[in-house]
């Protein structure tokens, strides 16, 4: 939890970096700007391809407020500036410098910072394994003329003259980790001075705040040579050590268990599983886990896409609709490992730039030319679901019909997914209290009554109902007042982002009155939901005239288990 005046100056600071960035998305009509009281899990969204103003406002405005944990990020070193503008080129480091097509060294501290602020850690893409493969000019104007001789190395630096081709046999782990990979420049990672300047580069971004790395095309780098380069880096600035994650893209060898030793191994096959359950029978999915060729629990870190993948069509993407959001909710709804969420842009060709200008990637808007999934309402609410859980185990599984699944964790939660194409209705045993409960999905617009353990569900085509014990019950009584000086015919209301208090929509607002005696102060009472995070804004309303919302962030209260909650706004923000 963070003092509000600490979140009001980094509200202040994001401004600074972020001031253009499009919220589409976010309840209306601004970003939530207090002190919430949400615990951050270990959920990681991944915001693949935005530049650092738009994820510094992102940790602040979104992930903070949902529960999530960490943010992992594209590579940040300067890169090869291709001039017909393709995704792939941040993969092809031209300096180690900061600065690059995400933004400068600057704006990148500053998301740090910003994310940091708001509870978020910060792990970044590490592109070690090679430099570039293609001469030009790189984002900050460094020149490569020759591909074994960026400003970083030497050709001594490079494998090449042990092996100066590219891979041709993938079954002899000597060439996968010592030829070039896609031509590109294989660095002799048994040099100390190799690795020393690779830990350097790494120790540069720890310094500046980053929590971790995922290390890119980490099976074509010997595990004895990352644990030699993961040994030399320094504490981040908690104290702890970073956070590592592997790419080992699957076949062998090498194996993935071979890297457990120097870090976690993202799990290639769990999104294989996704895929072919969801565009499947997800009944089959009560067996998820020890046999199906996951990778174990605390060696590895699940997706249901990546941008490789989902360019390749071997994993679902944003192309495959409804059945991605309802994957995702899965892997955050089941018991296993720390899992991502992927958010990156939309594309018609594989090669396809992410939404640019002069090649450097503008702020992203939700609405035009990114999928953002992170702020999909199903996902934000299973984001909170999955904190809420913890490590309650997966119980009461039951599958009353093809495609149509329900679980608990425990006494904690429950959710019930439909993968069919028609909506779905059943009695659950969901091994929770009795008692009046929110359903996240939908943000709390709807409850779940519970009786007897059971609850009858109506679960849409490709949807999901899910509900926690923190999300239940009893009404409290909400007390609110604010100070607002009006013209006649004005009147003053509060709306938020619950049904009690009208789901963001004006007309619906609770009213607040006031008299001689009291003006301009203007009080009101009404139910709220207990044991809910609500955001909320007063708003003044005419016959006839726009409403007039509130400026800035919008307030948020935690309601109590029971009794009034006294809500004082000061004086209306205009």
């Amino acid at each position: 939890m963070r003092p509000k005046s600490l979140r009001t100056a980094l509200l202040a600071a994001v401004a600074v970096v972020s001031s253009t960035v499009v919220m589409t998305g976010v309840s209306p009509p601004g970003a939530a700007a207090a002190d919430t009281g949400v615990v951050n899990g270990d959920v990681i969204a991944n915001l693949w391809s935005w530049n650092w103003r738009s994820v510094a406002a992102e940790c602040v405005n979104v992930l903070d407020p949902a529960g999530y944990g960490a943010v992992w990020v594209a590579p940040p070193a300067e890169s090869l500036k291709r001039p017909d503008g393709v995704w792939w080129d941040v993969y092809q480091p031209y300096s180690y410098k900061l600065a690059g097509r995400f933004g400068t060294q600057a704006e990148f501290a500053a998301m740090v910072n910003a994310c940091h602020g708001a509870g978020i850690k910060v792990y970044t893409d590490a592109v070690i394994n090679h430099s570039a493969a293609q001469t030009g000019v790189g984002y900050d104007g460094t020149t490569l003329t020759n591909k074994y001789d960026p400003v970083m190395y030497d050709r001594v630096d490079y494998n090449v003259d042990v092996c100066p081709r590219g891979i041709s046999n993938w079954s002899d782990l000597w060439e996968v980790q010592n030829c070039e990979l896609l031509d590109l420049p294989d660095l002799k990672t048994t040099s100390s001075s190799v690795r020393s300047k690779i830990a350097g580069y790494l120790n540069s971004q720890l310094a500046l705040g980053v929590d971790g790395f995922r290390v890119d095309a980490a099976k074509h780098i010997p595990n004895t040579d990352l644990s030699a380069i993961m040994s030399q880096l320094a504490n981040t600035t908690s104290g702890a050590r970073p956070f590592i994650f592997h790419e080992v893209f699957p076949g062998q060898p090498p194996a993935p268990s071979d890297y457990f030793s120097s870090g976690r191994v993202l799990d290639f096959t769990y999104a294989d599983k996704m895929k072919s359950a969801f565009q499947g029978d997800i009944a089959s999915l009560s067996s998820f886990g020890a046999g199906w060729g996951i990778l174990p629990a605390a060696n590895s870190v699940s997706f249901v896409t990546n941008h490789d993948t989902e360019r390749e069509r071997r994993h679902l993407s944003y192309k495959d609709g409804a059945i991605t959001r309802l994957a995702n909710v899965f892997q955050l709804a089941w018991k296993h490992t720390t899992p991502t969420v992927y958010s990156g842009f939309e594309y018609s060709t594989n090669d396809q730039s992410p939404p640019s200008s002069n090649g450097f990637v503008t702020d992203t808007n939700c609405a035009s030319g990114w999928h953002c999934l992170n702020r999909d309402p199903a996902i934000v609410g299973m984001v909170g679901w999955h904190n809420k859980v913890g490590s309650a185990e997966v119980a009461n599984w039951q599958s009353p019909a093809a495609n149509v699944i329900g679980f608990g964790r425990g006494s904690a939660g429950f959710v019930a997914i439909n993968n069919s194409g028609g909506a779905h209705t059943w009695q659950y045993t969901t091994g929770l209290p009795d008692g009046s409960y929110c359903d996240v999905i939908g943000n709390c617009a709807s409850r779940v009554t519970v009786s007897g353990g059971r609850a009858t569900l109506t679960v849409p085509a490709k949807g999901a109902v899910s509900f926690h014990v923190n999300g239940s019950t009893a009404a409290v009584t909400g007390d609110y007042t604010v100070q607002a000086h009006t013209t006649w015919g004005q009147n003053v209301y509060i709306v938020g982002s619950v049904p009690a208090l009208g789901s963001w929509n004006p007309a619906n607002a609770v009213p607040l009155t006031t008299d001689s005696s009291t003006y301009p102060r203007w009080r009101g009472t009404s139910s709220l939901p207990a044991n809910t995070r609500i955001e909320y804004k007063f708003i003044i309303r005419e016959d006839g005239k726009p409403v007039i919302w509130e400026t800035g962030g919008n307030r948020v209260v935690a309601t109590p288990g029971s009794g009034p909650t006294s809500i004082d706004g000061g004086w209306f923000r205009r």
